[in-house]
C-alpha cells in the first residue's frame, strides 16, 4: 500500500517553488492514475501573470462526490544554508519528514491521496465519486489556479457535493481545528496631498501628516464590528506610512499609508469600502485625498455546522481523541474560491513550521492524518 510518507517525499523531492512545477504534478497524477483515477491537466494562462499548470482527477460518476482539494506549489526556502537539511531532501530524522512543504501543505496531499487510494482499493466506487482539485498558484498570485480550475470543472459538468481542504489548520496538536471559514481581506491605500514648503515658513505650506495622522485615528478609534458567532471582530491594521522625505527642513507635499482589512461576515467588500470612505470623509472633510482599494477575490465565507462538519470531527476525534475546535481564524486560502460550488472545509496539520527555515511533520501525525481522512471517507460513502 502506498503511504502517506512515500507520497510526501515524492512530493517534496520537487522543487515546485511558486509558479514553478518541477515535476510535482507529475507525482500526483502517477500515484492518482496507479489506482484507476482519470487524470487530466490544465493549463491556465492570463497576461501579466505566470502560467500554471493545474490537475483535476476523479474516479467514478456518481452522487455524491467529495473533493479534495490543494497545492503543490510552496513558498521559497530562503537561505539553505539555514536548514538542518537541504529543504527539498525530504530527509527523515527523529521521527519526522524535514523539507519545504511538509505542512504547507504536500504532506497534507499526500495524507489525502493514501487515504483516498486506499479506499478505492479496498471498496472501490460503487457508490458516488472522489475528485482532486490540485493548483500550483496557491502561494502566488491565485489568477490561474482553483478560480480557473473550478469554472473549468463547472463548464464540463462536473459537480462537487462536499470539499475537504489540507491546508495546516492545527495550532498545537493533530485533532486541535477544522476551519469551517475564512475572513475576507481588503488593502486600501490613502493619500493625503498638502503644499511642499520650508519648516521656518510654515505658513507658506500645508502638512498633510497630522491629517493623515487623524485620518489613520479615526480609521482604529470604533471597531469595525464585535465579531459574530463563529468569527472574530474584523480589524484594520495600517501597515505602512511614508512622506519619502529625507530632509528635516522640509514640509512634504504627501503623505501615504496602506491598510489592510481582515473581515467577517457581516461585511462585503463593498460594503466595507463604503464604510472606509464615511470615516475618512469625516475625519478630514476639507483634506484633499485619494483613497484606492485593490482588487480582492477574498471575501468572508462560513461552512455552517451541520452533518458534514460533524462527519469530518467524529473521524478526527475517533483517530485522536480530541474534540477539535471549528475555527474562522488565520489568513486566507483558495476555500475561498471553492465555497461558491460546494460546502468546504479545512483540516491538515499542525502549522507552526509552515513557511519557517527547517519545516518538518512528525512521520507518526501525516500517517494518523491519512488514517482521520480515510475513516471521513468511509462515513461519507457509508
Amino acid at each position: 500500500m502506498t503511504s502517506a510518507l512515500d507520497i510526501a517525499r515524492d512530493l517534496i523531492r520537487c522543487a515546485s517553488v511558486t509558479p514553478r512545477d518541477e515535476g510535482a504534478l507529475d507525482v500526483v497524477a502517477r500515484h492518482l492514475s496507479a489506482a484507476g483515477f482519470h487524470v487530466e491537466r490544465v493549463r491556465f494562462t492570463e497576461p501579466g501573470t505566470p502560467d500554471i499548470d493545474n490537475l483535476y482527477a476523479r474516479i467514478g460518476t456518481g452522487s455524491p462526490c467529495l473533493m479534495f482539494a490543494g497545492h503543490t506549489d510552496v513558498v521559497p526556502p530562503g537561505d539553505a544554508a539555514q536548514w538542518r537539511f537541504p529543504p527539498f531532501a525530504a530527509e527523515v530524522a527523529e521521527g519526522q519528514l524535514w523539507g519545504r512543504g511538509a505542512v504547507d501543505m504536500k504532506g497534507g496531499l499526500a495524507a489525502c491521496m493514501a487515504a483516498a487510494i486506499a479506499h478505492v482499493r479496498e471498496y472501490g466506487v460503487s457508490r458516488g465519486a472522489i475528485a482532486f482539485l490540485i493548483t500550483g498558484d496557491e502561494e502566488g498570485p491565485a489568477v490561474n489556479g482553483t478560480v480557473k480550475l473550478l469554472e473549468w470543472a463547472k463548464a464540463r459538468g462536473e459537480i462537487f457535493d462536499h470539499c475537504i481542504l489540507g491546508e495546516p489548520t492545527n495550532p498545537d496538536a493533530l485533532g486541535d481545528m477544522i476551519k469551517i471559514g475564512r475572513r475576507g481581506s481588503l488593502t486600501g491605500r490613502l493619500s493625503v496631498h498638502g503644499k511642499q514648503g520650508h519648516v521656518g515658513y510654515p505658513h507658506l505650506a500645508d502638512n498633510p501628516i497630522p491629517r493623515m495622522v487623524n485620518i489613520l485615528a479615526a480609521l482604529k478609534a470604533a471597531p469595525l464590528d464585535n465579531g459574530t458567532q463563529h468569527f472574530d471582530a474584523s480589524n484594520l491594521e495600517v501597515t505602512s506610512v511614508d512622506v519619502g522625505n529625507p530632509a528635516t527642513n522640509v514640509i512634504p507635499a504627501t503623505a501615504r499609508a496602506v491598510f489592510n482589512i481582515r473581515f467577517n461576515d457581516r461585511w462585503t467588500p463593498d460594503s466595507l469600502r463604503a464604510e472606509i470612505e464615511q470615516r475618512v470623509k469625516a475625519a478630514e472633510p476639507q483634506a484633499r485625498i485619494d483613497l484606492t482599494f485593490d482588487p480582492t477575490n477574498a471575501v468572508a465565507f462560513l461552512t455552517s455546522p451541520g452533518p458534514f462538519v460533524d462527519l469530518v470531527a467524529k473521524a478526527i476525534e475517533r483517530e485522536t481523541g480530541r474534540t477539535p475546535a471549528l475555527s474562522t481564524t488565520g489568513g486566507t486560502s483558495d476555500a475561498r474560491f471553492i465555497q461558491a460550488y460546494c460546502p468546504v472545509i479545512e483540516f491538515g496539520l499542525v502549522g507552526q513550521t509552515m513557511h519557517a527555515v527547517d519545516e518538518r511533520c512528525p512521520v507518526d501525525e501525516l500517517e494518523a492524518l491519512a488514517r482521520i481522512y480515510r475513516r471521513a471517507l468511509e462515513a461519507y460513502f457509508g
